[in-house]
């Protein structure tokens, strides 16, 4: 069996793999595979985490010592306008934002113990190599992947250091590369898995740790916030999770269906951090790392199928974070066993390289289905603006339980939404002051992103004039501001003409300009292996 991704998703399954083997007395060799550098360098989450599905897989993990060490003990849910903040009353709560038996954890700290776990079972897990291309047969059957070449200079010529690539051939290959993956955008392509679903939906989320002063640590509190500095039609809010030694986790998620320009979601999360109710908490702080990463949003109605010959779709790579809850670590474990008890059968089976039906049938059977399905008109209230949304969700979650009689669809994709920049007046933002609020460049920094910089640059264009032509001339250059790190830039060349610049350095694999990209002409691919960021605790 060869996995894809060593995040809860892939890292679950490749667990749950050799379990079963154990239980049966049988051998099953089981890789993963994982583009960091190392376990848990990418990964990226808020996080609170419903442990559920952890129970299932390692019922002792308390004992086993992992690092779920902060129960939540408060919610609270503010409204922000410019200036005040309103407190959602208890009852007006929706459940899935009740965090009761839930925990605040750094996601990054609680993969690389699914790694020490998943090692200590017999588990091959190989970092630093990124799977670039996926291998097929004779009958277009996925038979395995090809990792990426290493060095490979600017020029795509082998360096003095090159070392080929090498395939990676497996019975079946689960794809958990996380929100967007590369491969699996090709798989849903290739398969037309998305024929029967509603077009994905994506949000950036960016986050930030803090040490904050010990006065102002309230361990186990969690924030969730709507409003402010966003307008009513853009979907998105806040997050502040209290946790460990006076720290802070401290993040804001912008859907990327908005359709002005000139927004800038880094600019916004910096700009909330500056609102009365939130500013305080980080007065005499200081601000430890920072990171970006795409969320896959669109919840059950945009789910592909997820199956295809050879393997399948599993975790945030299909789409099955639970957007209403903000969650999606024990959605991810929960269809890595899933798939894995699937493909362990098959292969008992002397099966191959055919789809693994048996794994969405137990997905329909689950109790993630049931959750799903309760939340599957959420983000398309959200998409009719925040009090509108608001409202029905509240009517929906709080008063019916989920059990609204109609189900909604979402009809465009998210690079759909973006209109003309004339449509809309520019934002200014404010400039950063360096103490609660920060400039781009000084955020790439801390989240110790490194690439090797004499390779090919892995954002790639479809047309080298489409940015110019059509990006700069209509949108007024949006790559500028959705983007996270600072990777796109207009400047001028001699003649005065302008072309965009291309920092790939700076990338740190959110995959926001792949979605949000208004003609789709940005193609994220994967750079060498071991290049990005690195997570510490996040």
């Amino acid at each position: 069996m060869l996995i894809v991704g060593g995040g809860p998703a892939g890292l679950g399954a490749a667990i749950r793999l050799k379990q079963l083997a154990a239980e049966r007395g049988t051998e099953l060799g089981v890789c993963v595979i994982e583009k960091g550098s190392e376990i848990g360098a990418h990964t990226l989450s808020g996080a609170v985490m419903d442990p559920r599905a952890l129970n299932e897989l390692i019922p002792d993990w308390k004992a086993r010592g992992a690092p779920l060490e902060t129960e939540v003990t408060h919610d609270e849910v503010l409204f922000l306008t410019e200036s005040k903040s309103y407190a959602t009353p208890g009852w007006a709560i929706p459940s899935g934002l009740k965090n009761h038996g839930n925990y605040i954890v750094s996601l990054g700290n609680v993969v690389k113990w699914l790694g020490q776990q998943a090692e200590a079972l017999g588990v091959e897990i190989y970092p630093g190599f990124a799977a670039a291309e996926i291998l097929y047969d004779d009958a277009g059957a996925v038979r395995g992947v090809a990792t990426g070449n290493m060095g490979v200079g600017r020029d795509g010529e082998p360096t003095e250091n090159f070392q080929p690539g090498m395939e990676l051939l497996a019975k079946y290959t689960l794809f958990a590369e996380g929100s967007r993956g590369h491969l699996g955008r090709q798989l849903i392509a290739r398969f037309a898995l998305d024929k029967d679903c509603d077009p994905q939906s994506y949000g950036i989320g960016i986050k930030e740790l803090w040490e904050v002063e010990p006065s102002k640590h309230r361990k186990g509190l969690v924030v969730h916030t709507a409003g402010w500095p966003l307008d009513s039609d853009t979907y998105g809010g806040s997050f502040l999770y209290h946790f460990g030694d006076n720290k802070v986790a401290v993040g804001f998620v912008v859907g990327l269906g908005y359709q002005n320009p000139w927004l800038s979601p880094y600019e916004e999360f910096q700009r909330y951090k500056t609102h009365p109710a939130i500013r305080g908490t980080f007065e005499g702080g200081k601000r430890l790392s920072y990171g970006a990463r795409a969320i896959t949003a669109g919840g059950i109605m945009s789910l592909p199928k997820t199956v295809f010959p050879g393997g399948a779709l599993i975790g945030c790579d299909a789409g099955f974070l639970n957007a209403s809850r903000i969650k999606g670590s024990h959605a991810a474990i929960k269809t890595g066993m899933l798939a894995a008890e699937a493909a362990f059968e098959a292969i008992g089976a002397g099966r191959g390289a055919d789809e693994l039906s048996a794994y969405p049938q137990a997905f329909r059977a689950s109790w993630l289905f049931d959750e799903l399905w309760q939340a599957r008109n959420f983000k398309q209230w959200m998409g009719k603006g925040l009090y509108t949304g608001t409202i029905m969700v509240g009517i929906e979650q709080v008063v019916l339980g989920g059990k609204f009689p109609w189900t909604l669809h979402h009809r465009h994709a998210d690079h759909e939404c973006l209109k003309p920049a004339s449509a809309f007046k520019p934002i200014v933002y404010p400039k950063p002051d360096g103490k609660i609020t920060f400039d781009r460049l000084s955020s790439v920094f801390i989240s110790n992103t490194n690439h090797e910089e004499n390779q090919p640059i892995h954002l790639t264009l479809k047309d080298p004039g489409v940015p110019v032509k059509v990006n700069l001339a209509t949108y007024a250059g949006p790559e500028q501001r959705y983007c996270p790190a600072g990777v796109y830039e207009y400047v001028k060349n001699d003649d005065g003409s302008d072309r965009l610049q291309i920092n790939a350095q700076n990338c740190v694999h959110c995959k926001t300009c792949d979605i949000k990209d208004p003609t789709q002409n940005i193609v994220w691919v994967v750079p060498e292996g071991g290049g990005g960021p690195n997570y510490p605790g996040m």
